[in-house]
């Protein structure tokens, strides 16, 4: 894919989601206003769907608990209170939300583009660069795309890779690393135009228990209570 640097996952892919199976596409009636389900890299234009997914079910879980995370407000007053028997700051997270999710494992066949590669950033910056002046950016870099570019624009970027498949070859999705750690490695996984252009070639999905190990490690990265 020229302009582009692609990559394939080495090895299967995870995604927490609700039951009963973690790979079904998000229902279109679920999207919002503006033709997307919110997310970074959706489809501006709300002509295909995406699925988020990670290399590590650590990963996953880190990726859908995110939200739950203690306010930076609460943890400093926590930590303003001079009380050493104080608590650190902590939230819960109630049990019922395990009910109607499952984890998901998935050996993917395609090409994704590597979305923080250098080659690619270059590509983008040139292609998009009056979008990126819209938007209010002084630079595409790692950076901007990883936390300070305005959703709206990351959207613009994934339709851009998406449309390029037509002119380069099929491209599966977009490779990117996570803003909560360099370790977690995330894809973000196209619709096809055929369901055919897709291919799953194994995939699972489990129930989620209270002990399960990646879910007890993401809670405590985050500190949460189950």
């Amino acid at each position: 894919m020229s302009g582009f640097t692609s990559v394939a996952p080495d090895g299967p892919l995870y995604r927490v989601a609700r039951t009963p199976d973690a790979w079904t596409w998000p229902d279109w009636a679920y999207a919002g206003p503006d033709g997307t389900f919110g997310n970074r890299w959706d489809d501006p234009a709300g002509s295909y769907r995406v699925l988020y997914a990670s290399s590590t079910r650590l990963g996953a879980f880190v990726e859908t608990l995110a939200p739950f995370r203690v306010d930076l407000a609460v943890i400093a007053g926590v930590q303003e209170i001079d009380a050493p028997e104080e608590p650190v700051a902590s939230s819960v997270l109630p049990r019922r939300w395990l009910d109607g999710r499952v984890i998901g494992e998935a050996s993917l066949d395609g090409s994704f583009v590597d979305i923080g590669d250098a080659d690619t950033l270059a590509t983008i910056r040139a292609e998009l660069a009056a979008r990126a002046i819209h938007y209010g950016l002084s630079d595409v870099d790692a950076a901007a795309i990883r936390l300070h570019a305005p959703r709206r624009f990351t959207q613009e970027i994934s339709r851009f890779v998406y449309e390029r498949h037509e002119q380069y070859g099929s491209c599966a999705g977009i490779r990117y690393r996570s803003r909560f750690g360099d370790q977690f490695v995330n894809w973000a996984i196209f619709e096809p135009p055929s369901p055919a252009e897709l291919s799953l070639a194994t995939s699972t999905s489990a129930e989620i228990t209270p002990d399960d190990p990646d879910l007890l490690r993401a809670l405590d990265l985050f500190g949460l209570k189950l």
